[in-house]
C-alpha cells in the first residue's frame, strides 16, 4: 500500500513547516526505507525538543542510528526502534547535544539477547575534541572510564553485546566507507563546523540515497560532491540569517543552506536542529531557503518520518 508523504505527515499529526504540533509516540507507517527524526532540537532547552538523532528504517527494522543527543534515548523507544536490530551507529561529532545518550543506549545490551557486533563510526580528534576511540575509552575504560562497569562492550562480555570502533579522518575531501551490508552502503565525510571535527553521512541503497548533514557552516564545496545525487537531504537550521559572526562560523545561515540545497537539488529537504530563536524565525528562514531551493521543504519535528517511497512518488508526480 502506497502513502504520499503529506498523508504520512498528516497521519502523525504533523504539518509541513509547522512549529507548534506535538511529538507523537509512533513507529513510522512505512519502515521499508525511511528516515525518522528522533531529536530535532539543539543544545538549549528553549526548543522543547530532544537533541540530534536520526534512525533509518530498512526492510522493517531500525538498522541505522545517526547521533544520540540528549533525549534520543527516550525518542528511540517511542519510535519503536530496537537496539537488537541496530547494525550501525554514526557519531557526527562530540558536542553533547549529539552524543550524550550513547552510553545509555549501549547499556541496553544487559536486557536483551544479542551477540552480533554493532559498528560505530565517528571522527578523528583535534584540539579539545577526542577521536571516537578516545571518547569510548573515556567512557568505558576498565580502570578509568566514567562507565567502567560497561567495559564488556569491547568484547561482548558481562552480558553486553560487542561494538567495533572506526575513526574517520575528517580532513579527507572524499567519503570514507564505514558500513556495507544487506543492500546498504554508508560513507562518512568531514564537514566544517567551526573548530569541531564533524562528519556527515551518506546512505546508499537501490531504493534511493539519503544524506544527513550535522552542523556545518557550508563553506566546504567538497560536501556538494559528497551529497550529489541525494534524494533526501537533511540539513541543520540552527541559526537565522542575521546571526553573529561566531554563530556563522559554526553554522550555516538560511541562505547558505538554501544554496547548498540548490546545488545538490534533492527530491526533498528536511530541516532540523532547531533552537528557540530559530523557531520564532522559522517561517522567515524557510522563505530564504526557498529563494534558492525549489523542491519540497519539511521543517522537522521529533519523531517525524520521511519514507523514501513517498518522496520518490511525490517527485514522479511533479
Amino acid at each position: 500500500m502506497k502513502f504520499t508523504l503529506k498523508t504520512l505527515l498528516v497521519a502523525t499529526g504533523l504539518t509541513l513547516a509547522s512549529s507548534f504540533s506535538y511529538a507523537i509516540p509512533l513507529k513510522p507507517v512505512d519502515t521499508d526505507y525511511t528516515l525518522q527524526l528522533l531529536g530535532s532540537g539543539g543544545p538549549i532547552t528553549d526548543d522543547v525538543r530532544a537533541s540530534s538523532g536520526e534512525v533509518i528504517w530498512w526492510k522493517g527494522k531500525s538498522k541505522i542510528l545517526i547521533d544520540a543527543g540528549a533525549g534520543v534515548y527516550l525518542r528511540f523507544g517511542q519510535s519503536g526502534s530496537r537496539m537488537e536490530e541496530l547494525d550501525f551507529l554514526g557519531v557526527t561529532h562530540f558536542h553533547t547535544d549529539h552524543v550524550t545518550d550513547l552510553p545509555a543506549l549501549l547499556k541496553g545490551g544487559y536486557f536483551f539477547n544479542r551477540s552480533s557486533t554493532l559498528a560505530i563510526a565517528g571522527p578523528t580528534g583535534e584540539g579539545a575534541f577526542p577521536s571516537l576511540t578516545k571518547y569510548m575509552d573515556a567512557q568505558f575504560n576498565h580502570d578509568s572510564g566514567a562507565y567502567a562497569y560497561l567495559n564488556g562492550i569491547y568484547d561482548g562480555s558481562d552480558g553486553l553485546f560487542p561494538v567495533s570502533i572506526q575513526d574517520v579522518d575528517f580532513h579527507k575531501k572524499t567519503g570514507t566507507k564505514v558500513y556495507e551490508d544487506d543492500g546498504l552502503t554508508i560513507y562518512a565525510k568531514g564537514i566544517p563546523h567551526g573548530d569541531v571535527p564533524t562528519l556527515a553521512y551518506r546512505i546508499e541503497s537501490d531504493k534511493g540515497i539519503m544524506v544527513v548533514s550535522a552542523d556545518q557552516n557550508g563553506t566546504d564545496e567538497s560536501f556538494l560532491d559528497f551529497a550529489k545525487g541525494a534524494d533526501l537531504l537533511v540539513m541543520p537550521m540552527a541559526i537565522d540569517e542575521n546571526a553573529d559572526a561566531i554563530s556563522s562560523f559554526m553554522h550555516g545561515t538560511p541562505s547558505a543552506i538554501g544554496k547548498i540545497a540548490q546545488t545538490i537539488n534533492p527530491k526533498a529537504l528536511v530541516l532540523n536542529h532547531w533552537m528557540g530563536k530559530g523557531l520564532v524565525l522559522k517561517d522567515e528562514s524557510i522563505e530564504i531557503v526557498k529563494k534558492y531551493y525549489k523542491g519540497p521543504i519539511y521543517a522537522g519535528r521529533d519523531l517525524s518520518s520521511y519514507p523514501m517511497s513517498a518522496i520518490m512518488e511525490q517527485s514522479n508526480e511533479q
